[in-house]
Formats: structure tokens, sequence, C-alpha cells
């Protein structure tokens, strides 16, 4: 009996062995496949396009990226907001990203905000940085701020706020 055991065991081993090859074999395919699916809802989806054709009377919000080539009137709000040459903006911007190639008739606002030489606008920029090719227009004032996405918060830090309530009532009195 001991004679068979040790026979069975290798026997037994064997096939075990062989699983276990399999197992670290199938046990990395397993995380490629869940780094597959992990990054599968990360891709970034391509930018929305508005074609030179349209015109929207309304807000836009999206956490995405958008480029517009036609005319909007109302405020957009995005992560990377690309003005095409032809575009025309008529409202406030905010995204994390503001590239200018067209026109835009109201206050910008954006972490990094870039004007190219095509670009018009007329109204106020607050930024956390900005940059301005020769040849833009620009009629308005320039504003840094540390958080120019939340115009609350960078308000009350640059302002007392003890102060600002007492003054307000004493001037519309």
């Amino acid at each position: 009996m001991f004679s068979k055991s040790k026979i069975n065991e290798p026997g037994a081993k064997a096939p075990e062995a062989a699983a276990k090859p399999a197992a670290p074999t199938s046990a990395p395919a397993a995380p490629a496949q869940s780094d597959f699916k992990a990054s599968a809802p990360k891709a970034k989806p391509p930018a929305s396009v508005l074609s030179s054709d349209l015109h929207i009377t309304g807000n836009l919000k999206t956490t995405g990226d958008i480029q517009v080539e036609g005319t909007v009137e109302g405020d957009i709000r995005a992560h990377l907001l690309t003005i095409g040459e032809s575009a025309t903006i008529k409202g406030e911007v905010t995204a994390d990203d503001v590239v200018i190639n067209g026109r835009i008739v109201g206050r910008v606002r954006g972490l990094k905000v870039r004007l190219t030489s095509t670009a018009r606008v007329e109204g106020d920029i607050i930024h956390k940085t900005i940059a301005i090719e020769s040849g833009a227009h620009f009629e308005g004032s320039v504003q840094r701020q540390d958080d120019p996405l939340n115009p609350g918060r960078a308000a009350k830090p640059a302002a007392n706020p003890a102060a600002a309530p007492a003054a307000a009532p004493a001037e519309s009195k």
C-alpha cells in the first residue's frame, strides 16, 4: 500500500502541477480582462462638434469636450472648449481649457485660456493661466484667480466677508 500511495501521489501531483501552471496562466488573464474592462469606461469620447450651420439658443453643459463651429446664444460649461474660427458665442463660457479661434461676447472663465490670432473676445476673462497670440482682438478685463471656475469661492478669500455685507446695506441706503 505504501508503494501504491507513492505512485498515486506523484500521479496526483502531476495533474496538480499541470493545473497549477494553468492557474497562474489563467490568473494573469483575469487581470488582463479586468484591466481591459477598467480602461474601457476610462476611454475618452471624442469631442462633440457643433457644425457651422447649427444655431443653438440655450445653455450647454457637459463634462466632456465641445468644439463649436456654429452659433450659440447661451452659456457653455465643458471640460475642453474649442471655439472655431467661424463660431460665435453670446454668453458666459466656463471650461478647464478654453481655446478661442472665433468670437465670444461674454465672460470667459477657465483654468487655461488661449486666444489665437483669429480670436475676437468682448468680455472679461477670468483665468489661472492665459496665452494671447499676436493678432487676437480682446476688449475687456483680465483677472487671474487660483480657482476661476468657482466664482463664489474665489471671491470670498479675496474680499473680507464681514466687511462686504456691512458695506452693501450702507451703499443701498
